[in-house]
């Protein structure tokens, strides 16, 4: 790894967030309401949760079969989301409330 890049995973890791945009060793996903489908407006089903599941070798834009914290990735929603910047978590702003603790636990302590 370049010193630049060493430099850049180490103020990840002060900040406590892992080089996620760089390495891309996780996807995000989002857990929605079972059997909600969009309402009439338009509106998608509520997101129950954010997970992390590690990224497929063969295809990095796909998860593993299990997130983080042990659940079935199929039925979850890919959330193309990823930080742009160091210090940003790894999950949207937006939706920290509904973040996985389980998930956040695992990716703390790889």
């Amino acid at each position: 790894m370049s010193t630049a890049r060493t430099a850049y995973a180490q103020r990840w890791a002060t900040a406590g967030w892992l080089m996620l945009d760089l390495m891309g060793t996780i996807v995000v996903l989002f857990e929605m309401e079972p059997d909600e489908a969009p309402g009439a407006d338009g509106v998608e089903p509520p997101v129950l949760a954010v997970h992390a599941a590690g990224a497929d070798a063969d295809v990095p834009e796909d998860p593993q079969p299990r997130t983080l914290c042990g659940l079935d990735t199929g039925p979850m929603e890919h959330a193309h989301y990823r930080p742009t910047r160091p210090g940003e978590p790894w999950y949207p702003v937006a939706l920290a409330d509904r973040r996985c603790l389980d998930c956040e636990r695992a990716l703390r302590s790889s």
